[in-house]
């Protein structure tokens, strides 16, 4: 008789959204809750008519401007399987959120907008799951609407990502004329309805067998026709299914349907749960640490700030990934080198959050931070361990933050703080004499926005924002650096992280490459250097 931590790894799913913007990814994420019983309407995006905001979309900035500006985690209860999904931004501004989030996820859905195909960011998003062998699993959307041939879409994914596709359902007509859904395994015809306002409600879909005479009250005989030859067509020269290929990231299973109007949504989370991945290992310097191992160990890969305004609270986000996790049980904190207390443990949907008492591997789990987080640390039941880092990118995009009213000036540096450790920006010290204004780094040049709007409306602090011409920021490791004499013609300047750590600001690729040529014993790192690292090395 199987354990109960192997009853409970065996249950979870945890995955994560990829897509480009506006191909329909919170939509479709609030009707995976809508399905899953977590809400009972779902809110809409663009929709000005529609009632609600998006479930995920719980930050103001969000509900203004109508996009996913931070990743929020959503869980809930389905048919037997405890669901952890998490909702990622799509704006390409937002995607070292992404790539971070993705670290936390066993799987990944792929969304794709049937008329646009396989667009920009999901190119990137597709090569940080390729890297981390996640398995990918294919919804093509707005099926109501015009667009692409579906053989064209799987040609794409072949070309463009090297990813093979198997149809699990395939499209009857598309936009007026879309009739609905084959569904392959079952052999049965999944009838579109466009019922429903926005697709708030849940929409009961009527299945037809293909071989019954109902189906000529569904089809006309153009329509049976045709899609009798491209079932044989796919039939015959398409691939076969097997879960191992899907398991390894060779084949990925494509389904077709409506977010919007809830058309497809059910099935294609039905068969998700059932082929996608349960929690799987996670790396560490010792080896690969099993979900099945009877201690507990987790790692932090997100920290938000103001989740509740009212108590200015910050919250850090752990995947757990091996044993059971006990309210205000003891773990040994990897970077601080000491146990520490894990408290007021809690699940989430978005914004609104329920008090837990335990949590499995696959779980992400909010703990109350002090200040002791931050993004990448690793704790463990009784042990030393260490998971492999969370990733952090090179910010792309620099400013001089200064402060509009010098009496707020405390406000905004606390504002700074939390949000550098959230990960949302990264804070750099000028280097000389006196108290200097701080320099801000960011991926993506909107973060610059949403920086304005929490420091504004969070912290209470008004900030300007003068921007530097710089492009990229390494960190310096090695012997006899000299901030000082480094700087020069204006085409580099050097600064601190918050860890004290020395870093470089260049103009353009031309100056990093040339401090390069002309200081070989230095290494120019684009991702911080761990202090344990430093520490070992002797640098």
């Amino acid at each position: 008789m199987a354990s109960e931590l192997d009853q409970e790894v065996a249950r979870r799913r945890t995955f994560a959204i990829i897509s480009h913007p506006d191909a329909g990814k919170t939509t479709l994420t609030e009707k995976l809750l809508l399905y899953g019983g977590a809400i009972h309407l779902a809110g809409s995006v663009k929709a000005r008519r529609a009632s609600r905001h998006a479930t995920s979309d719980w930050m103001e900035l969000e509900k203004q401007r109508g996009i996913s500006v931070t990743s929020s985690v959503l869980q809930f209860p389905y048919r037997g399987h405890a669901v952890n999904l998490l909702d990622t931004p799509g704006h390409q501004d937002f995607s070292e959120d992404t790539y971070r989030t993705l670290a936390a996820a066993d799987a990944a859905v792929m969304l794709i907008d049937a008329a646009k195909g396989v667009e920009p960011q999901t190119k990137k998003l597709f090569k940080v799951c390729r890297m981390r062998g996640i398995p990918i699993f294919t919804f093509v959307n707005k099926l109501d609407r015009f667009g692409r041939a579906p053989l064209e879409l799987m040609d794409e994914l072949e070309q463009v990502l090297g990813l093979r596709a198997y149809p699990m359902n395939w499209p009857i007509g598309m936009g007026p004329e879309f009739r609905g859904v084959y569904d392959r395994q079952h052999k049965v015809v999944h009838v579109f309805s466009a019922e429903g306002r926005h697709g708030e409600s849940e929409v009961a879909e009527r299945s037809v067998p293909l071989d019954s005479d109902e189906i000529h009250s569904v089809l006309n005989e153009r329509e049976l026709a045709t899609l009798k030859e491209e079932i044989e067509l796919l039939d015959i020269g398409g691939d076969e299914f097997t879960r191992e290929k899907v398991t390894s990231g060779q084949l990925t299973p494509m389904f077709f349907g409506s977010a919007m109007t809830n058309f497809g949504v059910r099935p294609f989370l039905d068969a998700f749960l059932e082929l996608a991945p349960p929690p799987t290992s996670r790396p560490t310097k010792e080896g690969p640490r099993e979900p099945t191992y009877p201690k507990f160990s987790g790692f932090v890969f997100k920290i938000q700030a103001n989740m509740d305004p009212a108590h200015r609270d910050r919250i850090a986000f752990m995947r757990v990934v091996s044993g059971r996790y006990v309210k205000g049980m003891t773990a040994f904190h990897s970077r601080l080198g000491k146990d520490v207390r894990l408290a007021k443990p809690s699940q989430f949907l978005a914004a609104e959050r329920t008090a837990i008492e335990d949590a499995w591997p696959g779980d992400v789990i909010g703990l109350f931070d002090p200040g002791m987080f931050r993004i990448g640390d690793t704790l463990a039941e009784g042990e030393d361990l260490l998971f492999e880092s969370v990733p952090r990118f090179s910010p792309e995009y620099f400013a001089i933050v200064r402060s509009k009213d010098p009496l707020r000036r405390k406000q905004m540096e606390k504002g700074l703080e939390q949000l550098s450790e959230e990960g949302t920006v990264q804070i750099f010290q000028q280097l000389g004499m006196g108290m200097k204004d701080p320099i801000v780094g960011v991926v993506g040049a909107l973060q610059f926005e949403v920086l304005q709007f929490r420091v504004e409306h969070e912290y209470g602090a008004r900030i300007m924002l003068d921007r530097l011409p710089f492009s990229h920021a390494r960190w310096v490791v090695g012997p006899n650096f000299d901030p000082k004499t480094f700087d020069w013609e204006g085409n580099r300047q050097t600064v601190q992280d918050r860890d004290g750590l020395p870093l470089v600001l260049f103009r353009d690729d031309w100056a990093l490459q040339h401090a390069e040529e002309k200081h070989p014993e230095l290494k120019f790192l684009s991702a911080a250097p761990q202090l344990r690292q430093l520490a070992a090395t002797g640098s």
